[in-house]
């Protein structure tokens, strides 16, 4: 059975555990000698050995039903930033919810909206959600940024009655005092390193190259960052220039132009979302240099694919966008079951490299793949 409330805007779900160990283990596992040049914990120090991998397997699998018994629906809370135009919200709640009905556990969800900038209002419906403790079983949060809502993270982990999940974060700030049960997302280093593999392998050595950055931040320094790291080092690259186009479509577009202008030796630009993919690829068509450019996207998303079939764009490090709504619904059943201890406490969802030599036929396979809950195509919003 299953019914969803809505407080407009949407909420989204976080599980949260009650104290700094996490699933009965200290946080972090072990230490590395880098931890005092960053704030965050890293996948290894969160995670034992083979726990990912096993996730992933299930995730990627048909679903194994609830071996319990519920007398009556879950109830969840779901608080993220779900109003703003992007759709992975949306698919993600699809992917948990048709996960959950294919395990066959009973729930109701109500989900708490933002857009990405309203941080304030995430802290309202956290005050909210936790002066209502009683009513849930499970918390699913997705923070609008990271470090302004650690407080947020910290409280909901902290209090005793229901679980709690972050989604769309990976790196557990180090300083918290109570840690989730779980964090669900991509990791953007893996994606920039795949790419970087493929790209200088394809491509070859001493390569000249261009950036189209988003925000400064951590995603970015992964997206871009590492990407340009890797591919200085295993192909000795050379970096012509770099350009801020803050995630947006006119970002790519006034960036590339810049490029081809004043950088005409760089062949190659990476670019570090979806957006500022396509206006890369516009403004190429529109100077007549499509064929000239080596040009990435980032995510695999539909319009990525679809530039990419038609021959104007090369290679994407393509997430299998269902498999964090699918991995949360399968925390729920091992909670249910007792087994939380076996899940890792951070899931990343696989990627994979999507690009211009494979067929049509193969690009379909991936795209059913990756959106295998949540439906191939444009979702109604």
């Amino acid at each position: 059975m299953k019914l969803s409330k809505i407080t407009y805007p949407l909420m989204a779900l976080a599980i949260g555990a009650g104290s700094a160990l996490a699933e009965g283990r200290q946080i972090p596992l072990m230490t590395l000698p880098d931890d005092g040049d960053r704030d965050y914990w890293t996948v290894e120090q969160m995670n034992r050995p083979g726990e990912l991998e096993m996730l992933r397997g299930i995730v990627g699998s048909e679903a194994v039903p609830f071996a319990g018994t519920q007398e009556k629906p879950l109830q969840i809370a779901l608080v993220y930033p779900s109003a703003d135009v992007s759709d992975f919200w949306a698919r993600m709640y699809l992917a948990f919810t048709k996960r959950l009905d294919q395990l066959g556990i009973e729930y109701e969800t109500t989900e708490f909206a933002s857009r990405q900038i309203e941080h304030s209002l995430q802290s309202t419906y956290t005050d909210q959600v936790i002066q209502d403790k009683d009513i849930w079983d499970f918390v699913l949060f997705g923070p609008s940024e990271l470090a302004t809502q650690a407080d947020n993270i910290n409280k909901l982990a902290a209090t005793e009655g229901f679980t709690t999940f972050v989604i769309s974060f990976f790196t557990p700030p180090q300083y918290l005092e109570n840690y989730p049960a779980g964090w669900f997302d991509f990791s953007a280093t893996e994606g920039a390193l795949l790419i970087c593999d493929y790209m200088v392998e394809r491509l070859g050595s001493d390569q000249t190259y261009a950036l189209n950055r988003g925000i400064p931040g951590i995603t970015d320094n992964q997206r871009s960052g590492d990407f340009s790291d890797c591919v200085q080092e295993k192909g000795g690259w050379e970096l012509a220039y770099e350009h801020y186009g803050e995630y947006r479509r006119e970002g790519g577009f006034d960036g590339t132009n810049l490029i081809l202008q004043a950088y005409p030796e760089a062949k190659i630009i990476h670019n570090a979302n979806t957006a500022m993919s396509m206006g890369s690829v516009e403004a190429q068509l529109a100077a007549g240099k499509e064929n000239e450019i080596f040009s990435t996207g980032w995510g695999g998303t539909g319009l990525e694919l679809e530039a990419m079939r038609r021959g104007e764009l090369n290679a994407t490090p393509m997430r299998m966008g269902d498999d964090v709504g699918a991995a949360v619904a399968e925390a729920v059943k091992f909670t249910m079951e007792g087994r939380g201890d076996e899940l890792p406490q951070i899931f990343l969802g696989r990627i994979t490299i999507a690009n211009d030599e494979m067929s049509v036929e193969e690009i379909d396979a991936l795209e059913q793949e990756a959106f295998r809950f949540s439906g191939v195509g444009a979702l109604e919003r």
